[in-house]
């Protein structure tokens, strides 16, 4: 996105929030339109998610707030951009994926060191622990978390069936996160950290023969055309993050403020639900395309673990801050 239009996006947000300052008379005639930004597509689960808060929200505030979802990038904001944009007052609201921003914020990564949970039921304990710490980073950026909501869990997709860990050495697989890549090098792996934009691209020339992704991802890149098998390791989890900047917010009624947060937390556990629903439908549709679902025998499992255990301390090392939530995670799910 050029300079330019970026400031004409926030001279835009400030103009429409001026209206806040107006007598009761003009107010009860004015909406207040809010752009989220989003990266994903339309028919992305979180897209969706994110449409039906903006429906609930206008409907509780009797069309007083109306937050208009921009979604596929078309603010020109990229993934890895979306914290700072909001911090900034560029896009008042936005759907960010935690993981990409571990430039900014290395704590955002804590969810995708490899097997950190196993399960749902795990990350719901761990998201008790880490939420206070990443609702902390959103107030420093300047922002408010509404809503937090997981991807469905990563798998494996390969032109291979592993069950074991030497079946693993050596593949060419591409990674989403730096986590991610350190793993699949800990173990042997060839990672390729690259977006997905260049995916397809990579698989078709050949340049990598493995991709670490969700069944979401798996089923919009129509990865059957180019693999086989996939992999239900959970070796990582990441998380979309909906947050509003605190300038904007303050100067929202304080009702109106009420309603935006009592239907984001109303929402938020059927996103979780919407979450795991999805990963099931997808994994269906991989397999409908033509791929085999492999679950992991218990000893290769057992041997990715014991592998990439010494990425946990050192992600610590890195991260002080993460040292506390985690650890009470640990000790909640009894693996201290």
């Amino acid at each position: 996105m050029k300079l330019g239009r970026r400031v004409a996006l926030k001279a835009g947000a400030a103009a429409g929030l001026a209206t806040l300052g107006a007598p009761a008379a003009v107010l009860a005639q004015t909406t207040l339109k809010l752009p989220l930004a989003t990266v994903l597509p339309d028919g992305n689960l979180h897209t969706i998610n994110a449409r039906r808060f903006s429906a609930e929200v206008k409907t509780a505030t009797s069309g007083a707030i109306e937050i208009d979802v921009t979604s596929g990038g078309q603010l020109g904001f990229k993934g890895p951009e979306q914290l700072r944009a909001v911090r900034d007052g560029l896009v008042a609201m936005a759907d960010i994926l935690s993981v990409q921003q571990v430039g900014d914020e290395p704590i955002m990564g804590a969810e995708s060191i490899p097997f950190i949970s196993s399960n749902i039921e795990e990350l719901r304990v761990l998201h008790k622990y880490l939420r206070p710490e990443y609702e902390k980073v959103a107030v420093e950026n300047n922002q408010t978390v509404l809503y937090m909501v997981p991807w469905p869990p990563q798998y494996l997709h390969l032109k291979v069936k592993a069950q074991s860990l030497e079946a693993l050495k050596s593949i060419r697989i591409r990674v989403a996160d730096k986590n991610t890549q350190d793993m699949c090098n800990t173990i042997g792996m060839a990672p390729a950290l690259m977006p997905w934009a260049e995916t397809m691209a990579a698989l078709s020339s050949g340049a990598v023969t493995g991709v670490s992704t969700s069944a979401v991802s798996g089923v919009d890149g129509r990865l059957w055309e180019f693999l086989e098998f996939f992999h239900r390791t959970n070796h990582a989890w990441s998380c979309q993050i909906v947050t509003i900047n605190n300038d904007t917010f303050k100067k929202i009624s304080a009702a109106n403020q009420k309603i935006i947060v009592d239907v984001a937390r109303k929402l938020e556990p059927d996103f979780w639900a919407s979450s795991m629903k999805t990963d099931a439908d997808n994994a269906r549709k991989l397999i409908e395309g033509g791929m085999q679902l492999v679950v992991p025998p218990p000893q290769m499992m057992a041997d990715l673990r014991k592998q990439t255990e010494p990425m946990l301390a050192d992600f610590i090392s890195r991260v002080p801050a993460a040292e506390k939530p985690i650890k009470a995670y640990l000790a909640e799910v009894k693996r201290a």
